[in-house]
């Protein structure tokens, strides 16, 4: 065998030594294949290796898949970049396979490129993934050219609009350039005589607006960098489009800024795309020639592009400055739906980075995150979508109490009439996002309101301000309309509507960090309320503890009225095999086994309170079964109360809290002080928080199927932010990098040690189908912030009477929690029973959240319940 031609580099094609050094076992395995007669190899004891890297590329058609992926496997003596076979991509898709990771090599084989002498690669057939931390060697800072194909460059790994790899320019330097005037064109005279015209003067603008980067790669195209990007450029006649063309993205993007002033020579004149978006100009004044737009392109012609520096910018030049349309919280309300604004505040908020497919079973996704930021014109924040703007530097690292300024912001509210639903800000593809360590030099801090917002921040209270931060967990917006027929919009029923067989597949087949929102029909049929401190312990997969009836002389009669439902052992620490013949292996399909039930009516088992003062010291966390019943002795034993004992302060604005809250509260007051009387006994401390409908009890034996995906996970729940650990709390809530990069100041501290910022627990739901073979449990998670009452809307549900109970009263146990009342109570109230038993066996429409957190980690989340009235009407429940 000969080594691979220097066409790439050996090394730079396997990549290099390792600081470890010594013997290298993929050096071996390599040598091994590459001289096997089948070019395959299944190493025997293969040692744990550690990803480096995962990176994708566009394929070559004709292959199956769009893209391909790269894999850098780490020995601790040699670093080796490898192929993973496209049989494999599902361990990417949902995370198994990532930087940092440990695996196994069970199988690979050696593939040559029949269209070059001498070159080859390692290819990933079979990968077994183990636990433990990897080895902590970096990455090559120069990352090679992809293994296979003919592209030149990765893709960033989760979605396509950001910038990724070495090849783009971070800053071209500025030039000292000699501006001559008279040569000079205007956008007004090229509008008239660019259709008599074949050269074109020398162009001198200055950048006004800047769209996100737009990759148009297809396997079957030959394009090297098929990008495009936007810019409004302007001079003293008005505005035209200027387009940013293929290899020049990666050149000029990131240092085309808005306000840089430009010198454009030997580019082209066409016809404007017409159904490209528009921004909205500053100046409402200025002229815009919409007709054609200016095109920049790497050949024909090779345009030449020099930035002017600032200082240098004359004013007789006549550019116009970058103008904004800032807003104030407090002027929001009364704009219109899809108004342009651009808002500055202060972050308070902000949610993990999620992802949502571009087009149904395709592999494409635009990438978002929510954020709120406040501004201290009105005691509601700025409720802001973020999606992508091809900025990652600034997305990435959002936080709360960083200064936001987001642009080219797009009002959204609900057109349906409803009243109460939030109000909310979604960028467009000219929207550019900053945030504090950005804001230098930017046009807008001229801008009179981002002035007075300065001003505002000198006032306030740091200490006050982070009470009030929270970041990451599941975030319920933007919430579906009051009326199905209008959630489904356009389209009929039956293509909205899912079966609960055809809910499974949809969660199967999720992606990484994907979201998605489905409709199901069905029953409810029972629901479990479950305290956060067994919550945690719930998603850890750990065995359960399981209840001893044998000391109760009430066994048999409360055996009848709780629910048991045995929960599905988690997967998330399950070891993922993939082999030659089949993807990754699919998520289990739970049968669900439950005692019998003997029940012939709707029952609830009256809360009793379970712990003593002096019991309220234990803080340690132990597992907890998915049965929810114990003793005293047994709740002392296994520490229930840790979660409880969390200090919430009373908020200054908690006056704020929505009237029916206050009504909730002051029932529950009355509800708790009620049951003081109930005798406490080592037999009658047992609490069943559930409740269950007859059809369930007489069916729920006889079920085909039944998917349980009623737990939460650590990472579903908001958090308090900790600016200690910041940068640990936004690795948390961005995605897996796609280069590992280890931290030279490692924490031991887990995502659930950071305090919760929601309710004291969840609910989990099930939903029977409606030909009663099949049922799923969902989980319902109240969001309710005490230290910041608007932080979570709880008047967006309100006309689900079902769901606005469960929030209501959560929120009330929070509230009384914080008073120190009574806060090891945590019943299933009245209220919700009543709301329960009016849906008791009636067909339902229910809207679910569903998200992949990573590996088999599946939230599946209640949004909205609508009431099937009679065939063909849909109402709100």
């Amino acid at each position: 065998m000969q080594d691979p031609t220097p066409e790439r580099g050996a090394e730079e094609r396997r990549g290099a030594p390792a600081s470890g050094g010594g013997v290298s076992w993929l050096q071996r395995v390599f040598e091994e294949v590459r001289g096997s007669s089948q070019l395959s190899l299944a190493p025997a004891e293969p040692p744990p290796l550690t990803v480096v890297a995962v990176e994708r590329y566009l394929a070559q058609a004709p292959a199956a898949p769009q893209y391909w992926y790269d894999v850098t496997l780490a020995d601790g003596a040699r670093q080796e970049r490898c192929f993973l076979a496209p049989r494999l991509n599902g361990l990417v898709h949902r995370a198994h396979l990532r930087a940092g990771a440990r695996l196994r090599l069970r199988r690979c084989s050696y593939l040559y490129d029949e269209k070059r002498l001498n070159y080859g690669f390692l290819c990933l057939e079979e990968l077994e993934t183990v636990g433990g931390s990897g080895l902590t060697a970096a990455p090559p800072r120069r990352r090679p050219p992809p293994l296979r194909g003919e592209k030149n460059h990765y893709l960033p790994l989760w979605n396509n609009e950001d910038p990724y790899g070495d090849v783009w320019v971070a800053d071209k330097p500025q030039a000292q350039v000699n501006v001559d005037v008279s040569k000079l064109t205007s956008l007004g005279q090229l509008e008239m005589t660019w259709r008599s015209r074949v050269h074109f003067n020398p162009l001198l603008v200055r950048v006004l607006h800047k769209s996100r980067l737009r990759y148009y790669g297809k396997p079957e195209k030959k394009v090297d960098m098929p990008y495009q990007a936007y810019f409004e450029v302007a001079d003293a006649s008005g505005m035209m489009s200027m387009v940013l063309w293929n290899s020049l993205c990666p050149e000029w993007y990131n240092s085309m800024k808005v306000g840089t002033v430009l010198l454009l020579e030997q580019y082209t004149i066409k016809t404007s795309y017409p159904f490209k978006t528009q921004p909205t100009p500053g100046d409402s004044q200025m002229k815009r020639f919409a007709t054609i737009e200016i095109s920049l392109n790497v050949r024909h012609p090779p345009t030449k592009i020099s930035i002017i520096p600032e200082e240098m910018v004359k004013p007789e030049w006549g550019l116009p400055e970058v103008k904004y349309r800032f807003i104030t919280r407090s002027e929001l309300d009364d704009l219109p739906n899809n108004h342009s604004c651009d808002v500055i505040g202060l972050v308070t908020f902000v949610g993990r980075a999620e992802r949502t497919r571009k087009r149904e079973h395709g592999e494409d996704f635009w990438l978002y995150r929510w954020a709120h930021a406040i501004d201290g014109t009105s005691d509601q924040p700025f409720v802001l979508e973020l999606f992508a703007t091809s900025q990652p530097d600034v997305f990435e690292r959002i936080h709360p109490m960083t200064y936001l300024v987001c642009t080219q912001m797009r009002v959204v509210r609900d057109l349906t009439g409803n009243p109460s639903s939030t109000i909310y800000l979604t960028t467009s593809n000219e929207s550019q996002i900053f945030i504090t360590g950005w804001h230098k030099g930017q046009p807008y801090t001229k801008d009179t309101k981002v002035k007075n917002f300065i001003q505002w921040t000198k006032t306030q209270s740091e200490a006050d301000q982070m009470k009030k931060t929270v970041i990451g967990g599941y975030y319920p917006l933007p919430r579906p309309p009051n009326n199905f027929l209008k959630y489904c919009k356009n389209n009929k029923v039956e293509l909205v509507l899912k079966t609960i067989g055809e809910t499974g597949k949809e969660i199967e087949d999720l992606h990484y960090r994907e979201h998605k929102r489905i409709a199901v029909q069905g029953i409810i049929s029972a629901i479990r309320y479950i305290s956060c401190s067994n919550a945690a312990e719930e998603a850890s997969g750990l065995e359960p503890v399981q209840k001893d009836t044998s000391q109760c002389p009430e066994s048999s009669s409360m055996s009848k009225d709780c629910v048991h439902q045995e929960k599905a052992a988690s997967l998330q620490n399950k070891e993922v095999k993939s082999s030659l013949g089949s993807h990754c292996a699919p998520r289990e399909q739970h049968q669900h086994q439950a005692p019998q039930a003997k029940r012939s009516s709707v029952k609830r088992k009256i809360p009793r309170r379970l712990n003593t003062d002096a019991e309220q010291a234990s803080t340690s966390v132990v597992p907890v079964s998915s049965y929810r019943y114990f003793t005293r002795s047994a709740r002392r034993k296994l520490g229930l109360n840790e979660f409880q004992q969390e200090d919430f302060a009373q908020d200054k604005n908690g006056q704020a809290i929505s009237d029916s809250v206050q009504h909730h509260t002051a029932d529950w007051i009355h509800y708790q002080e009620g049951m003081s009387d109930i005798p406490e006994t080592e037999e009658t401390g047992r609490t069943c928080d559930s409740w269950q409908s007859d059809l369930w009890a007489q069916v729920k034996d006889k079920l085909m199927n039944y998917l349980h995906h009623g737990s939460i996970f650590p990472e579903s729940i908001p958090r308090k932010f900790d600016y200690v650990h910041k940068d640990l709390l936004m690795q948390q809530y961005n995605l897996h990098a796609a280069v590992h990069q280890p931290n030279e100041t490692r924490t031991d501290k887990n995502i659930s040690e950071f305090r919760s910022a929601s309710g004291l627990g969840y609910y989990e739901v099930t939903v029977l189908g409606i030909n009663h073979d099949v049922a799923i449990d969902v989980a319902f998670l109240p969001l309710f912030c005490p230290e910041d009452p608007h932080l979570f809307q709880l008047e967006d549900i309100q006309n689900d009477t079902l769901l606005s109970c469960m929030s209501c009263i959560s929120a009330c146990q929070q509230k009384t929690t914080s008073n120190g009342r009574l806060r090891d109570m945590f019943p299933l109230s009245n209220e919700i029973v009543e709301a329960a038993m009016d849906l008791d066996g009636k067909h339902v429409v229910c809207i679910l959240d569903i998200c992949r957190l990573g590996d088999d980690k599946v939230e599946v989340f209640l949004s909205k319940i609508y009431k099937t009235v009679e065939p063909g009407v849909l109402d709100p429940v």
